[in-house]
């Protein structure tokens, strides 16, 4: 294993930054809440063992591939409102544990932070020594929650907090000669949470709920970026929309067919981020993702991004023509 050492720290201006919430992992992205979204992002790296910790302001559904071969524990630091991880409900100072090679997904209702390690299962003995059960990679093989103690896990997560401030400060903090040193100083953190928690916690809630969404949520995948009407998937599934309303409403907090409309406000984002001023025009991405009154769908992704769609392209909202078909 080469030895590299990486301390980067970034601010986020949209939810596409956070497809790299986790340092070497690519995660799938899609805002829930409205407004604009701030926050930060950090990342150290020590070899192929990393920290990231993130923060943001908003609502975020995140979801995760299963191709990637290393262990991601994480950590709750913060939450305004609920948080659920698979079937896990979430609160402070929680530990998540992310086997290798499987599919994760997280729910966000709210602003948040959290931090996740990133590294080989093989390290686990290593990192993890002088506790049997921790240092046994076995235990770490499936998927997990563990609940926080209330004192020790405040400290923890405080300490882990400060460590990363410091080494975001003073990069030159981090050299070869102490790297595994504040390695295992950040594994600490997170071990003291798991020592102190009652055993995995797999009891979950609404696990009908959440099998409906992913079933939803997977037939989404592959019709790709179309836009779909809240009937098809009823038809396809062969569930009714008061079953479907009833899942999305516990799961995510709001309705399929909001849940519909935010997705494709994210396509549009994306899209508008990511194509060049005169490549292409609001109006026409618009109605790509399903929206034929802009008006309507102006005020919409305002109030989602806190920017007009012209501003995200890169165009300034004078230079648009004002009137029924197109907005800024």
């Amino acid at each position: 294993m080469g030895q590299f050492l990486l301390v980067d720290s970034q601010k986020l201006d949209g939810f596409e930054g956070l497809q790299q919430a986790v340092h070497g992992s690519h995660v799938d992205v899609m805002q829930l809440g409205r407004g604009r979204l701030h926050g930060t992002l950090s990342h150290v790296g020590i070899g192929d063992f990393s920290l990231s910790i993130g923060a943001f302001n908003v609502g975020m559904r995140t979801q995760r591939i299963a191709s990637d071969d290393k262990l991601i524990i994480g950590m709750l630091l913060a939450a305004e409102q609920r948080v659920a991880h698979w079937s896990f409900d979430m609160q402070l100072n929680d530990v998540l544990v992310i086997p290798p090679l499987l599919e994760h997904d997280g729910v966000f209702h709210g602003g948040s932070a959290y931090a996740a390690m990133r590294f080989d299962l093989d390290e686990v003995t290593s990192l993890f020594g002088g506790e049997a059960r921790l240092s046994d990679p076995d235990t770490w093989r499936g998927r997990g929650h563990f609940r926080a103690d209330l004192a020790t896990g405040a400290v923890a997560s405080h300490r882990l907090v400060r460590i990363m401030s410091h080494l975001r400060t003073h990069k030159y903090a981090l050299m070869p000669s102490n790297a595994d040193f504040w390695k295992r100083s950040i594994v600490e953190c997170m071990a003291a949470n798991v020592i102190s928690s009652l055993p995995p916690d797999d009891s979950g809630w609404l696990p009908s709920a959440r099998r409906l969404i992913r079933r939803v949520e997977d037939y989404l995948d592959e019709t790709g970026p179309r836009p779909v009407h809240v009937s098809e998937i009823c038809s396809t599934l062969r569930v009714s929309r008061r079953t479907l309303h009833r899942a999305f409403q516990e799961v995510f907090g709001i309705g399929p067919v909001t849940f519909l409309r935010y997705k494709r406000l994210c396509a549009i984002h994306s899209i508008l981020r990511d194509s060049a001023p005169g490549s292409t025009t609001v109006a026409a991405v618009a109605m790509q993702q399903g929206f034929y009154e802009l008006g309507r769908f102006s005020h919409y992704y305002f109030t989602m991004f806190g920017e007009h769609p012209s501003q995200t392209l890169g165009i300034a909202p004078s230079t648009l023509v004002r009137g029924g078909n197109i907005c800024a």
